[in-house]
């Protein structure tokens, strides 16, 4: 005899098993933030914890990882992209964080050092300082420092449209250890000062060609919070812009501990010690011994040239853009 089966009727105090969240699911859980994204890693040498990054901001100290005999050659949406050291996909901190679901994952990518050093990147630190809408420049003995600013969107969307790659200053000084291979055609942009012209001017360029730029700031005459997520702020000094005793920048003139107790507090209001520009380009041992004791690793000069590995860190060299420099003129200093 046919009998309609009876419904399933649970056991008294019977509880559904939950399934166990992944790191990434956790990592998301507890931030209870509709703009948090979890970053996964994958491939050879990727740490096995995913970190917690935010889809308004770019991405944020992507570790740089490091083996023995190998270096590392950044990180990929795809395992194609790693495969093949696709640069114009390669992820790092100029990119905004993009994420489905909340969640990214990025694979890893590695060279011999012999390949490294075959392709013998050389990466040009540009210094710009004021800007101008006057295409026939300004007066005064200043005219040279400013850039004209349609000169200034020309190099930007040459920068943002020609395959650079933007690194980081920690891939920069990963870079000159010989730990973290950078693209061929890798540029890092950087202003001098933070002048108001950089404020009304340049950052809305910035912002256009979403390109990412250091701006250092001499802390004792201002210190505006980022304009934007494409703008770092590091230290000029706090107060070292101006000349010692002998008429020399007070970074040739102070000791050493004079020299640290200024940049400790440059960097206790921006927040970050990592890189410092020297105010005139004025350095010796003595300013390189301060900046050290103040926790600063690396310091721009405005001595010409660009980084490649194995440059002094404490004394790295630039690509100075002045009034007049045309499109033309960055091409053939940069590519």
């Amino acid at each position: 005899m046919h009998q309609e089966p009876a419904d399933a009727v649970p056991r008294a105090g019977a509880a559904l098993i939950p399934h166990p969240l992944t790191p990434a699911q956790q990592l998301i859980a507890d931030a209870d933030d509709p703009l948090a994204c979890a970053v996964t890693f994958l491939g050879d040498g990727a740490p096995s914890d995913p970190v917690l990054q935010r889809q308004d901001a770019l991405y944020a100290a992507l570790p740089i990882v490091t083996a023995e005999g190998r270096v590392f050659a950044g990180w990929y949406p795809t395992e194609e992209d790693a495969r093949t050291f696709n640069a114009a996909e390669r992820v790092n901190g100029a990119d905004r964080v993009v994420c489905d679901d909340q969640h990214v994952e990025l694979f890893s990518a590695w060279k011999t050092p012999a390949e490294n050093a075959a392709e013998d990147t050389q990466v040009p630190i540009l210094m710009y300082h004021q800007f101008t809408t006057r295409a026939e420049g300004e007066d005064g003995w200043l005219r040279g420092n400013y850039a004209y600013i349609g000169d200034f969107d020309a190099h930007m969307e040459h920068i943002a449209t020609t395959g650079f790659y933007l690194p980081t200053w920690d891939e920069l000084s990963a870079f000159i250890d010989g730990r973290l291979h950078l693209p061929a055609r890798s540029v890092i942009i950087t202003d001098d000062d933070a002048d108001q012209t950089w404020f009304d001017l340049a950052v809305p360029v910035i912002d256009k060609h979403e390109v990412l730029a250091t701006s250092f700031m001499v802390t004792a005459y201002r210190q505006d919070p980022p304009p934007s997520i494409y703008v770092l702020r590091r230290s000029h000094t706090h107060d070292m812009h101006q000349p010692g005793d002998d008429g020399n920048g007070r970074m040739v003139n102070w000791t050493a501990d004079e020299i640290a107790a200024d940049l400790d507090t440059s960097g206790d209001i921006l927040g970050v010690r990592e890189v410092i520009a020297y105010p005139f380009g004025h350095h010796n041992d003595t300013s390189k011994s301060g900046v050290t004791q103040a926790g600063f690793e690396m310091a721009r000069t405005i001595e010409p040239g660009s980084v490649q590995v194995g440059t002094d860190k404490l004394a790295l060299p630039v690509v100075r853009i002045d009034f007049g420099m045309g499109l033309d003129a960055l091409i053939s200093r940069i590519g």
